[in-house]
Order: C-alpha cells, then sequence, then structure tokens
C-alpha cells in the first residue's frame, strides 16, 4: 500500500514483505498458481496456573488468520482463537536439570505443535476449498506465519541455548555486533560439521532436536519468530531492565536510608497523577508483588516525571528515547517515515543507555537478548502489533479454560509412553478434536 505520498504503508499483515513473498512463491507453482494465501499467526504465553494438576504447567497456544484486517483485531471481533494447551511437565528437583529430562520436555514440546498443525501440512501444498468471510469458496494454499512469544518461549522453539539470539547468529557475549541469519538448513549443517560441545558453546545450538517448522513446507522458525511487545519489550526491557537499573543506580550512589527516601518520593509523584483518560493510577505507586504487562505499559505513560531531578538527565533521556521505539512500533500504520523514526529513536536509545554502563550499573555492558530484539523489530512490528491487544482480551478465558482442562486426566498409550501420553492431552484439549490414531 502506499499513502498521497506514493510512500510505502505497512497496516495490516498482508500488506508486509513476507506474505508477498510467500504469495510469489505459491503463484510460480503450476499446482498452486492463483490459490489465495492464508497465512497462520501463532502465539504462546506460559500460563503458571497448574493448582488442579499439581505437577504440569500449561502454554496456551493462540492462533489467529493473517488475512484479517488490523481493526478487526484491535475491535476484539473473535480473530484470536485458543487452539489448546501444551502440557510442560515437571520433575523432582533432582531431575530439574538432568540432561535426559531436559531433552524429553523439548522433543515433547515440538512433537506437541507437529501434532496439531500436522491437519494443516496437505494444505500447505496442496489448494483447498475454503469459505471466505463474503460466503464465495476459494482455493487456498495455508502457511505458518510468524509466531509471537516472549525469550523464553523464543529459545524454546528455536532449540537455541539461553542467551543466544533464536534469529541470527551474533555471540552471546555480544549479541548487538549482529550476525548472520539462522535457518533450518545452516543448523542441519553445523550438525553434520561439528560434536556437540563446538555447536553448544560456538553457535548456541541445541543438537538433539530440530525446531517443529522442520517438518512443514517453506517455514523456518528462525525467520518467523517475532518479539512480544508486551512482555518482550514493555514489561522485559522497560520494567525489568530500565525501571530497575534507576533503582540499582540510587543504590549505589546514595546510602540505604537515603536511596529509599528518594524511591519513596518517586512513589509519591507516581501515585499523585490525577485521575484523566487513557491513565491509570498508582495509588500505592510501585508497590505490586508481581508486575504484569499491563501493569508496566501503564507505568510507562507517568513515570519520566517521578524520576526527574533524581536521576542523571541522560538517565530520562535514554528512558524517553525507549518510549518514543514502544510508541512507533505499536502504531496502527506504519509508513516509510515511521521506520526512520523507530531507527532513530533506537539509535538514541543506544547513545543514552551508556549512562548506566558508565556508573557501573550496568558494567558487562548490554548484550541482553530483550533488547537486541528491538534491533531486529522494525519489519516485524506490524506482525507483533497485530495480535498486541487482541491477546490481552483471552487472558481471563485462559485462566478459566487452564483450570477446566487441568482436570482432565493424563492418558498413557499402550506402551506406557510418557511423551504419547501428554501429546494426546495436548491434542485432546483443542475443542472440536478427535484422538488421533
Amino acid at each position: 500500500l502506499f499513502d498521497v505520498d506514493e510512500k510505502r504503508t505497512w497496516s495490516d499483515f498482508m500488506t508486509g514483505n513476507w506474505a508477498w513473498r510467500q504469495a510469489n512463491v505459491i503463484a510460480k507453482d503450476p499446482a498452486t498458481h492463483g490459490a489465495m494465501f492464508v497465512p497462520i499467526i501463532l502465539s504462546s504465553d506460559k500460563m503458571t496456573i497448574s493448582v488442579a494438576t499439581g505437577h504440569t504447567e500449561y502454554y496456551p497456544l493462540y492462533i489467529s488468520n493473517g488475512n484479517i484486517h488490523n481493526n478487526v483485531h484491535r475491535a476484539h471481533r473473535n480473530a484470536v482463537s485458543l487452539v489448546g494447551f501444551l502440557a510442560i511437565p515437571k520433575a523432582d528437583r533432582q531431575y530439574t536439570n538432568d540432561p535426559i529430562f531436559r531433552k524429553f520436555r523439548r522433543q515433547l514440546y515440538h512433537k506437541s505443535l507437529t501434532q496439531i498443525f500436522r491437519s494443516l501440512r496437505l494444505g500447505m501444498t496442496v489448494p483447498e476449498v475454503a469459505q471466505c468471510p463474503d460466503g464465495r469458496l476459494q482455493r487456498v494454499i495455508y502457511g505458518l506465519g510468524p509466531y509471537i512469544a516472549d525469550y523464553p518461549e523464543q529459545v524454546m522453539l528455536a532449540c537455541i541455548v539461553s542467551g543466544w539470539c533464536p534469529r541470527c547468529g551474533a555471540h552471546h557475549n555480544n549479541l548487538d555486533a549482529g550476525g548472520n541469519a539462522r535457518s533450518h538448513e545452516l543448523t542441519r549443517l553445523l550438525m553434520d560439521a561439528y560434536n556437540p560441545k563446538i555447536l553448544w558453546d560456538n553457535y548456541g545450538i541445541i543438537d538433539d532436536i530440530l525446531p517443529f517448522t522442520s517438518n512443514f513446507p517453506r517455514t523456518d522458525i528462525h525467520e518467523l519468530l517475532s518479539f512480544d511487545i508486551l512482555h518482550q519489550v514493555i514489561k522485559g526491557t522497560f520494567k525489568d531492565h530500565l525501571v530497575t537499573w534507576v533503582e540499582e543506580y540510587l543504590n549505589l550512589v546514595h546510602t540505604p536510608p537515603d536511596a529509599a527516601a528518594i524511591m519513596a518520593d518517586i512513589d509519591r509523584r507516581i501515585a499523585a497523577v490525577p485521575s484523566f483518560p487513557g491513565l491509570r493510577r498508582f495509588p500505592d505507586g510501585r508497590g505490586f508483588k508481581q508486575w504484569t504487562g499491563d501493569d508496566s505499559k501503564a507505568l510507562m505513560k507517568v513515570y519520566l516525571p517521578a524520576i526527574v531531578g533524581h536521576v542523571p538527565a541522560q538517565m530520562v533521556q535514554a528512558i524517553s528515547d525507549f518510549m518514543d521505539f514502544c510508541y512507533l512500533v505499536r502504531r496502527s500504520a506504519i509508513t516509510e517515515a515511521t521506520l526512520d523514526d523507530i531507527d532513530k529513536a533506537l539509535a538514541r536509545f543506544h547513545t543514552h543507555r551508556a549512562i548506566f554502563e558508565e556508573v557501573n550499573v550496568r558494567p558487562t555492558g548490554f548484550s541482553l537478548p530483550h533488547q537486541h530484539s528491538l534491533t531486529r523489530g522494525a519489519p516485524t512490528a506490524s506482525a507483533a502489533t497485530l495480535l498486541a491487544k487482541s491477546l490481552e482480551t483471552f487472558s481471563t478465558f485462559c485462566i478459566i479454560y487452564n483450570i477446566c482442562s487441568s482436570r482432565m486426566p493424563v492418558r498413557r498409550n499402550e506402551q506406557g509412553d510418557d511423551a504419547h501420553a501428554h501429546i494426546y492431552l495436548n491434542y485432546a484439549q483443542v475443542p472440536g478434536s478427535k484422538k488421533w490414531g
């Protein structure tokens, strides 16, 4: 799409380059030429509601149709569906870090995803007839699209070592230096050439498994992973990094009583914010036992004036630059000018965040996966924004559904295979699904 000045505009998922590249591949194949491309956008977010099971955690798995316009997503018109819950087993404390158990968890996770989406595999290469929302019948080709997840889930999805980038080969000690793009093909070549220790130490690759996307055509998880704006950027970088660093700075340069007094004054400033549409009040300041992504998003709007005068101006500027980045990537429509503004805001943030290193809050630098994801965020920002608001509407539903589904018994197969037993649970919880053979 182009605006009145003939400048490129990205507003819906299908206006992005990735969808068009996929459509070009489909059009070049005589067997699929003329079919409509239907990208399946995926997202998962760990839920810590497993009281009824005692030993099992769940990852709710969401899907959406990439053909749906952004205004429908923002209007909460049932554009996102809850497909199922991925059961992640726990072990006794002495086996939590056991290599065999960790391997079992990884294999279970990817085998479950493969099983859940196996019904789409044939439709990714052979056109199927489907009814569109306007009532017309259309030949369609399915494809797995962006997978929106927080960093810990990205690590599990990409089968990499924690601390490394799931999309590029940048070394974990210097992520901002960048690296070549990861791919299934490159991973296979490295696995054939090096032993597991070299793969782990030099490339951040776990050698005993390939991502579930290796089982599907035109699909590579390293290309599809997109950051979760709410949890990875706003809560991860803003709350867990910047807000925490400000508190650490105050404790470094002041005595404990003085630092506590300053933090109390910051809380008073936050609590003094008047009622106003779009602003959330924090009567107790930052006094939360457990912060959510929504809490962090609300704090962003009132945090800057609360710290002015208590920290160096460069710190305030760094946080301001980061907020500029956040609000730009969350726009409903992104233009070429917006992309330039995003790059400039990120460059300013990288310049001004150096103050945290200078005052010894971050003496080891900023090789942090959450912040590294910002440098590769602009091209995929529209995909991440696509589900940001829609996913929030599922939070309450997930809690209720998780409690109910957690009462389902875990059924073993005839051979007593634990992996297959958990996969049965994962697949059986998909609404309308039948037992697989």
